[in-house]
């Protein structure tokens, strides 16, 4: 089982980063306004992966998406996941050639199966992350598609019971009824996997303050909390949450500051032969 990660996530749609409260969507601001006040460089050292995933309703422009990746990205030093709108092969190997680590698939684990085991082949089951949306709780739940808009269909334990099969890293359970509400995650979705399934979970959905994320962080079959809350996490907000982590006794690893790796690589490129 890997260490416990804390994940943050944004979202992206058309020219803007946007906030999410139950998956209706608040525009934040352009590609410069975030850079400008989040500066990633140093954001970094508080989180243990990015995730950016675009979100657009409309036509998805792949170009705008990949250049804001790269300027928010720069100085990063943690594992970049790349998703949203990924519907064949050819999309995914762009966004792991762009600076992906990991693709999240999300429509298409039902739309297009097949699609998983093509993307496993060449770059291993551990670059994918497979994301399911689910609305209501634990008693009354529904698999939600296509920016939460789309019933699945059939039963919630069911549906996930067919994925526990397919070759992707980890299971990354969203709830839409506590999307940007910082009430807390929705445990209660862990108790719908099949008590034999293996894959690792993510937990999202929820997260207002490091508490909510040690939460997540105490069952054993989570891995990471990814959090998507902007503007509750401005300024020192993710080291704070971070040492809230710490303090309550979960081994989340310890950071180099970025500007240490920097000089490490510099240091190294610089090494005479």
């Amino acid at each position: 089982m890997k260490s416990p990660r804390l994940i943050f996530t944004l979202l992206f749609d058309g020219s803007s980063f946007m906030m999410s409260r139950n998956f209706r969507l608040q525009r934040v601001g352009g590609v410069e306004w975030l850079t400008r006040n989040y500066r990633f460089a140093s954001v970094s050292e508080a989180i243990d992966e990015l995730m950016i995933l675009d979100v657009s309703r409309g036509v998805r422009d792949r170009t705008a998406f990949l250049d804001a990746v790269r300027e928010v990205s720069r100085g990063s030093f943690v594992p970049l996941s790349l998703g949203g709108g990924i519907t064949d092969l050819e999309d995914a190997l762009l966004l792991l050639r762009s600076g992906a680590d990991k693709v999240v698939i999300n429509t298409s684990l039902w739309l297009h199966p097949g699609l998983i085991e093509q993307v496993a082949r060449i770059a291993g089951e551990q670059a994918i992350i497979a994301s399911v949306d689910i609305r209501g709780g634990c008693e009354a739940s529904e698999v939600m598609m296509a920016n939460g808009s789309t019933p699945v269909g059939n039963d919630t334990g069911d549906l996930l019971g067919r994925l526990g099969h397919l070759p992707f890293g980890e299971l990354m359970l969203t709830s839409i009824d506590r999307d940007g509400t910082g009430m807390g995650l929705e445990m209660g979705s862990l108790e719908l996997l099949d008590s034999s399934f293996s894959h690792p979970v993510i937990l999202a959905g929820g997260v207002g303050k490091g508490e909510h994320i040690a939460d997540g962080l105490a069952d054993p079959r989570v891995t990471a909390v990814a959090t998507a809350n902007l503007l509750n996490f401005v300024g020192d907000g993710l080291a704070r949450a971070r040492e809230d982590v710490r303090s309550r006794g979960l081994d989340l690893c310890v950071h180099l500051p970025a500007q240490s790796v920097a000089a490490l690589s510099v240091n190294f490129e610089s090494e005479p032969t």
